[in-house]
């Protein structure tokens, strides 16, 4: 009897459907059909890495055939290194792919498979070579955690927050779903670590840069710049290829309690640039050096023995302070404060008190202005500025003071003091003296008659 041979392929049927067509024992040339299966079957062990097609993509697995007895499967946790992902976003039907053998055969008789671990596999050889050599890593960031960022770079890469850039990131949300390159500063396979630094990686593609930055900046330049961050010790402002300290002390020419009263981050200033450091790449900005030195304008418009209007701002055990212009405070030593002698500050004036003073010393150098209010009570030639602000009534035609509606608080205490005690001596005053003993916290007057 003549055996022919069946078709190669299988045939369709009227709706289009496949259909396989039947092995007999003719097509196996005497072969038995169990042996030649078996023959055709990949063998695998577990931990084996293999290569197949995806034949079905499924919410929660996904079907290799790797030319097994039966199809591997691929659970959705083994898929990727990113939690929660949708299969049909990692893998297609008919593309091929690697796995790893978890198991040959689970307790429901299944092989089951792993994308990620053989992802893992190769990544670990890679990434162990890029290190040794120095080289970089890309990946895209696919998540946030404490303190940083995690990397896809075929294994989960950590990226410290403050590697992130060349100055320390606060929000981190913006860089998901980004691809970057960063440097591997650290790498322990058996604890699963891995550890990447971008800055590490932004400070040397930036370096050459950062060089020629540096060159053309010089001291003395006056710059804009952009506020970058705020400290408590000043502000980083960047220049537009690096940023600069202008320390506190360098923010105003006012007394600073902290840099967020002078500035906020985003704002556009122009700053002076004080030093440049090559070495140490540091540069060290001023923004007061933009702006007008208040003391100098004082000194050229002030001289020594003239009258001004101040407010008290704070009283110390050997005086006051009082603000005399924009930023400008001198001290009115105790021993200025009253002819008459004076145990404690407050005795005379109190904080925020408005009064005369008069000009003793100027030191521009030492930035310090000596005052008095017990030589302001004799007179003297007002400075201008007063003059037209508190009418000429209280002015002689030489500008100096001579009294009117503008008498200070303390003035009138120490009116009231003199009503009380009697008046100071008038110089020349011959036969009496004034000796002043302190009793119990009381000044007590004593009148002696000279021999």
């Amino acid at each position: 009897m003549t055996v022919t041979s069946a078709p190669e392929f299988g045939t369709f049927d009227s709706e289009g459907n496949y259909i396989p067509r039947q092995i007999i024992d003719a097509d196996l040339g005497g072969v038995d059909i169990e042996e030649a299966y078996t023959s055709t079957m990949v063998l695998v062990e577990d931990g084996q890495l293999v290569e197949g097609t995806v034949v079905r993509v499924d919410q929660d697995e996904v079907l290799l055939d790797i030319g097994y007895k039966s199809e591997g499967v691929i659970p959705s946790r083994e898929l990727s290194i990113r939690n929660d992902v949708d299969p049909n976003e990692v893998v297609s039907m008919g593309e091929r792919i690697e796995a790893l053998v978890i198991t040959k055969e689970d307790k429901e008789g299944r092989l089951v498979l792993s994308k990620k671990r053989a992802q893992y596999e190769r990544a670990w050889g890679k990434v162990e070579e890029l290190k040794e050599a120095d080289g970089v890593v890309k990946g895209q960031v696919i998540e946030v955690v404490k303190g940083g960022l995690i990397v896809d770079i075929g294994l989960r890469g950590f990226l410290p927050a403050s590697l992130v850039e060349l100055r320390r990131v606060r929000d981190l949300q913006p860089y998901i779903g980004n691809e970057i390159e960063a440097k591997i500063i650290e790498l322990d396979k058996n604890r699963n670590n891995v550890v990447l630094s971008r800055r590490s990686w932004l400070e040397e593609t930036q370096k050459e840069q950062r060089g020629a930055f540096l060159d053309n900046l010089k001291p003395g330049e006056r710059r804009k710049g952009v506020v970058s961050s705020v400290v408590n010790f000043g502000a980083f402002v960047d220049l537009g290829g690096m940023d600069g300290l202008v320390h506190v002390s360098e923010l105003s020419w006012k007394h600073v309690d902290h840099p967020s009263s002078v500035v906020t981050v985003g704002d556009e200033i122009d700053i002076e640039v004080l030093e440049v450091d090559l070495d140490r790449e540091r540069i060290s900005l001023s923004l007061k050096a933009t702006q007008q030195d208040p003391w100098q304008e004082f000194a050229s418009s002030h001289r020594v023995g003239e009258l001004v209007y101040g407010r008290v701002t704070k009283l110390v055990p050997f005086g006051s302070f009082v603000q005399v212009g924009e930023g400008i405070e001198g001290l009115v030593h105790i021993s200025e404060m009253s002819a008459h002698h004076v145990d404690l500050p407050e005795q005379v004036v109190t904080p925020g008190e408005e009064l005369w003073v008069k000009i003793i010393d100027l030191d521009l150098q030492r930035r310090r202005i000596s005052l008095s209010i017990k030589q302001a009570a004799e007179g003297g030639e007002v400075a201008a500025e007063y003059q037209e602000a508190f009418g000429e009534h209280a002015y002689d035609s030489d500008g100096n003071y001579i009294g009117g509606d503008t008498a200070s608080e303390g003035q009138a205490a120490w009116e009231e003091f003199f009503a009380e005690h009697g008046d100071q001596p008038t110089e020349g005053e011959a036969g009496v003296e004034y000796e002043y003993v302190e009793v119990e916290e009381e000044v007590e007057v004593e009148v002696s008659e000279e021999e």
